[in-house]
């Protein structure tokens, strides 16, 4: 389908009490993602993941972006349903059924709500604050959320979270087996930290269990359109603009947002929410999500990363249309 490149937005009018009424403007998102394919589709900055030998299979080409409004209507262009590995981005959607669980103030207890102003998988960061893992988005804070999950055992344990991702989709999702195995032999450097964390009192089940678990939910396959319905959940006030159901208490939505803002990007949090102001979160398998509460969610997958973890093109991309959206949440009356 071809779109007008200029075209960013359709205006419609209608009569109330014989007075014209001006609705507001609606963006033209096909055209925005349309655009943004073009601008960015030949910037071969960033380099793919290979510290996990799997991830550094994927093509450095790949690039696909989606937008989900909380209508339910959804845009697409490029390889919008070539797979990839969930990584870091599963990370959101089990502390949401953390937060489901056990409420907003256990999350914050016992996982925290701080930037920790170091690299996604740092130990130094743990020590520093001897224990608390300062969020739920590092590495640390998130095996030990898996380890706060509420189950009689491994086997239910894993089935909550795998039923929680398929219901944030809205479909069936599977395990990559060999991103699986690639990660659990390269995996040494988690095992460390659950121990750590474990010393100090901040680990909540058998840490081999839950390290396991988390690498297992990291190497779930995803598309970039059932990553967009994920991510629609949370622009929607928790409930899934696809089948209805309400997947996250909307009390609790704010202060799933509030995290990804803080350590969304890791490292790159703070200039990410300086120069776009939307809470985001990247994966290093290539995914990237970034939520506008109330309109719309987008998903990009491009594998080639920066420095910090993040997707390259994905940054960009999502810059561009918060740009071009006012997305910016930041912006209050001025929009």
């Amino acid at each position: 389908m071809k779109f007008k490149l200029f075209s960013s937005c359709l205006l419609s009018a209608s009569l109330l009490f014989g007075s014209t009424v001006l609705a507001a403007a609606t963006p033209d998102y096909g055209a925005l993602i349309e655009q943004a394919h073009q601008k960015y589709k030949d910037n071969n900055e960033g380099k793919v993941a290979d510290y996990i030998p799997a991830l550094a299979t994927y093509s450095p080409k790949n690039f696909a972006i989606a937008i989900a409004t909380v209508d339910g209507k959804i845009y697409q262009t490029g390889d919008a349903s070539a797979a990839f590995p969930m990584e870091s981005l599963s990370k959101v959607f089990t502390m949401a059924l953390v937060m489901e669980q056990s409420g907003s103030e256990e999350v914050l207890n016992k996982l925290g709500a701080n930037a920790t102003g170091m690299a996604f998988n740092s130990g130094l960061a743990v020590e520093l604050t001897k224990g608390a893992p300062e969020n739920p988005l590092v590495n640390a804070g998130a095996m030990s959320a898996v380890s706060l999950v509420k189950a009689k055992d491994k086997d239910e344990r894993w089935k909550l979270i795998m039923d929680n991702l398929n219901a944030y989709a809205n479909d069936t999702l599977t395990v990559n087996e060999p991103v699986f195995k690639s990660e659990m032999e390269t995996n040494q450097h988690n095992q460390a930290l659950a121990d750590l964390m474990e010393s100090y009192n901040s680990f909540y089940s058998d840490t081999r269990e839950a390290v396991e678990i988390y690498t297992r939910q990291c190497s779930v396959d995803v598309n970039t359109v059932q990553l967009v319905r994920m991510a629609a959940v949370l622009a929607n006030n928790g409930k899934s603009p696809y089948s209805g159901k309400q997947l996250l208490s909307e009390k609790y939505v704010p202060q799933v947002l509030a995290e990804m803002a803080i350590a969304g990007l890791y490292d790159g949090s703070g200039k990410w929410l300086y120069l776009v102001g939307i809470p985001a979160k990247s994966g290093v398998g290539g995914g990237m999500i970034a939520v506008v509460p109330g309109e719309y969610a987008i998903a990009v997958y491009s594998p080639p990363l920066d420095n910090a973890g993040n997707s390259v093109r994905a940054q960009q991309t999502i810059q561009f249309i918060a740009e071009a959206t006012k997305a910016n949440q930041f912006y209050g009356n001025n929009k």
